[in-house]
């Protein structure tokens, strides 16, 4: 005969463990968060990949990977990969190299010419893009994939934008940029270069296009109003940077400052010490705890020989003689003027102070709000205030890297096709982030980390060959087998091993496991043997007091 359910609500104060007779938990399964998807800002489901790559499973995990990146291979590269920041596996020994395994899949996927997997139906729509970089190519490829038309107008000569024009090719081979351009363009997106859109509108009807996303990137430099004198050499890091990328090569001369303290500073004078300067110094007003430019960056630049100048700025330029004054910081990380002045000899000033939008052709636009520093307003679903035409990448306001603008062309795409289909994007909510604290790992000894290897310093300055190479297999799958899986389950059969009361079943592989509640007492064994944290224990809602 059943036993009759009864209040127990003070039992669960005496048995908080969850142990004996009376089950006040249960344990669940769940998928949570990993800190590196959680940091992506393409949004990777970075856990899952790494998983197929472990298992050598390599066509699968870049299919995975490109569900939400298209150019594994570029940000595999460029991106900054806040990911390794968040990793767990950092507090343990080192973070989980995970650029360099999504390197490794871009790279695998241009050798074996992987295709990209198939489109959904056409759904008769068609959608322009204006600017081919990193954002707009992103959307294109999503909105293909969804079933929509798309054509790219791009003012350049090559796709790219600042992937091609921005980016200087030791960083960035331009023919792994070039191949996954071209797999887009092989899924059926359509590329008009040397195609500047002056109105957006006129652009958009005579092409009887549905919706317009405009991803145009900041291609414009900033200046400073420096007094300059007797046919001095200024130029700014934009136009250097794009005559590369175009083929040109500029004559800077033996002797170059460069004036600013961002990546692009830095990419800058290492661009110079490569077309011949023997001295290329950085000039930067606030000191290195202040720079915009990642440390890693500096760290390069030092490696290959460019002086950095602290505390430093420019006040005037008469022909190759520049007027500097030393600043001090105040209390709140400004720049203060001392009148302590010196000066420095230079054939060519370089100035690297920061990059705007040309998004002018917009201020007409009705219902577009433009905002002095050429960025423009969009809403949740990145949508400007004119209906159908939508913004995103380097245009609106955001953290301006690559990978930021590849999440905002697959945001910006879903937002899109919903739009054209008269319905809202739904973004699901959040699972919770998994911490470190909440892992119940084994006892470890260090692993290595996969080490990438660079040229040689004695080589690197004599061309423009890609200064870090890429991970072998083997290599690559050791560093992706360090992945801890936080918050997803990977079938180690602890659980199983753990429950005393044989009440976890094993469904089948990648099926997981199932648990008996006739035979769970909600001990918590199996919780605690879970080592990324894939089952939580919840209150039991309605308990019945089992016989045993």
């Amino acid at each position: 005969m059943d036993r009759p359910t009864r209040d127990l609500t003070p039992v669960v104060a005496l048995h908080d463990s969850g142990t004996g007779p009376y089950r006040v938990r249960r344990p669940i399964y769940l998928d949570l968060l990993p800190p590196c998807n959680n940091a992506c800002p393409a949004g990777e489901n970075i856990q899952g990949w790494l998983a197929l790559a472990q298992a050598g499973n390599y066509r699968a995990a870049w299919e995975l990977l490109v569900s939400d990146n298209p150019l594994p291979a570029t940000t595999g590269r460029v991106c900054y990969h806040p990911c390794e920041s968040g990793c767990n596996r950092g507090h343990l020994d080192a973070a989980v190299s995970i650029h360099a395994v999504e390197r490794f899949l871009g790279d695998m996927a241009k050798a074996e010419a992987w295709a990209y997997p198939p489109c959904a139906p056409s759904s008769g729509k068609r959608v322009l893009i204006v600017g081919a970089g990193p954002s707009g190519l992103s959307a294109a490829y999503h909105l293909t994939r969804l079933g929509h038309q798309v054509e790219i107008h791009e003012a350049g000569p090559v796709a790219g934008g600042m992937l091609q024009f921005g980016i200087p090719a030791y960083r960035l081979p331009r023919a792994e940029l070039a191949a996954e351009v071209a797999r887009i363009e092989r899924m059926g997106v359509t590329i008009v270069l040397n195609h500047p859109v002056t109105d957006v509108l006129a652009e958009r009807d005579a092409g009887t296009f549905d919706a317009v996303f405009v991803a145009i990137g900041a291609h414009v430099a900033q200046h400073v109003d420096i007094p300059a004198r007797e046919a001095a050499h200024v130029l700014d890091a934009v136009s250097l940077l794009r005559d590369m990328g175009t083929g040109e090569t500029p004559k800077l001369g033996r002797r170059v400052v460069i004036y600013g303290g961002g990546n692009t500073a830095m990419d800058a004078a290492r661009t110079a010490r490569r077309l011949g300067a023997q001295e290329a110094m950085i000039v930067y007003r606030r000191d290195r705890e202040h720079m915009s430019a990642h440390s890693f960056e500096a760290d390069e630049a030092i490696e290959e020989g460019v002086r950095i100048k602290w505390l430093t700025t420019i006040r005037e330029i008469v022909g190759p003689t520049l007027t500097v004054e030393r600043m001090v910081l105040d209390e709140q990380g400004r720049p203060q003027p001392t009148g302590e002045f010196e000066t420095l000899e230079a054939d060519s000033v370089v100035l690297a102070l920061g990059q705007v939008s040309d998004s002018a052709f917009l201020r007409n636009v009705p219902n577009v709000v433009v905002k002095p520093d050429s960025v423009v307003e969009v809403d949740a679903r990145m949508m400007t205030g004119h209906p159908g035409l939508f913004a995103g990448g380097d245009l609106v306001p955001s953290e301006r890297t690559v990978t930021v603008a590849i999440g905002h062309g697959k945001l910006a795409a879903r937002n899109i096709d919903a739009w054209l289909r008269g319905e809202m994007h739904d973004v699901p909510p959040r699972p919770e982030v998994v911490s470190f604290d909440m892992l119940h790992l084994p006892v470890f000894t260090d692993v290595d980390v996969s080490q990438q290897q660079r040229l040689a310093d004695s080589t690197r300055l004599t061309g423009f060959e890609e200064v870090t190479a890429g991970l072998s297999e083997p290599a690559a799958r050791h560093e992706a087998r360090r992945c801890l899986s936080c918050g997803v389950c990977f079938e180690c059969d602890n659980c199983l091993a753990a429950c005393p009361e044989q009440a976890i079943e094993k469904v089948g592989a990648g099926q997981g496991y199932r648990i008996n509640p006739a035979r769970c007492t909600g001990c918590a064994a199996c919780f605690e043997q879970c080592p990324c944290h894939a089952m939580e224990m919840i209150p039991e809602s309605n308990v019945v007091v089992a016989a045993r």
